[in-house]
């Protein structure tokens, strides 16, 4: 007997369901999650260990699923799996998937996370700097020989010309990481000294003067083990999938 699914008036069946996913635009997803259980089911078969999950994990995994679902009943937990059409083994299986994707995470990338912390710490630093912009680069010279010769304050220049956001803050801009500024920004910044006033460059469509007030290595910490973990992962991710879309592209082609 052929399942199908039924919403209001509307029966649908096993063939119109990718269709109707490809339409919603929801079919990239289920790829993303297929291509991560696939990975799963590989390294479960190859190094059991790496992936097991203690009682107390799932526990822990389970309370947490809940608490972010706001279920904080038996009641609202069978509403919820009647909602999303689950069985009771699904919803074990959802509860700890989190979990096993964290598991996974670590047995294929955790050994290299130190690595790729050094490979792009100068991107990851951080900096505090003062900015000044116009689009004039007649009033950038004068502004900038102005805070030279101390007759203004960085501050009250940027607070009166400058032609940014940062005119609400005086100028004050940060911390922010390098990665996030232009090219010639980053270079004008990480080549200066704290309380070095840098003459008027052009930056984009601005004449810009800068003053890098502070420095901010990057570290690596637990916060940036996690976010370096989760790159390397989403990283992966895109590469499985451009694969997917390039093999049935040829397949499409032939």
């Amino acid at each position: 007997m052929t399942e199908a699914i039924q919403i209001g008036n509307r029966t649908i069946t096993p063939s119109e369901l990718i269709p109707l996913l490809a339409s919603y635009q929801m079919l990239p997803q289920l790829q993303r999650e297929l291509i991560i259980d696939e990975a799963i089911e590989q390294i479960s078969h190859s190094a059991v260990a790496l992936l097991e999950c203690t009682p107390e994990e799932v526990t822990q995994a389970q309370q947490q699923f809940y608490a972010e679902k706001q279920l904080t009943t038996d009641a609202d937990i069978r509403t919820w799996m009647a909602y999303q059409g689950l069985t009771p083994n699904q919803l074990d299986a959802v509860t700890t998937r989190k979990l096993k994707i964290e598991k996974f995470k670590q047995a294929t990338w955790g050994k290299k996370v130190e690595s790729y912390f050094f490979q792009c710490k100068s991107k990851l630093d951080k900096v505090i700097y003062s900015l000044m912009r116009t689009q004039d680069v007649g009033i950038a010279q004068e502004l900038y020989f102005r805070i030279q010769a101390q007759e203004n304050s960085f501050a009250e220049v940027a607070r009166e010309y400058s032609l940014g956001p940062e005119a609400q803050t005086g100028g004050l801009v940060g911390p922010i990481e390098l990665s996030a500024l232009h090219p010639i920004m980053v270079q004008m910044l990480s080549s200066s000294q704290p309380g070095q006033i840098l003459p008027p460059a052009r930056v984009a469509e601005w004449f810009v003067i800068v003053r890098l007030e502070k420095f901010i290595p990057a570290k690596l910490d637990e916060p940036m083990k996690v976010r370096l973990l989760n790159e390397l992962f989403e990283t992966w991710l895109q590469e499985q999938h451009k694969q997917i879309i390039s093999t049935q592209t040829d397949t499409l082609a032939n």
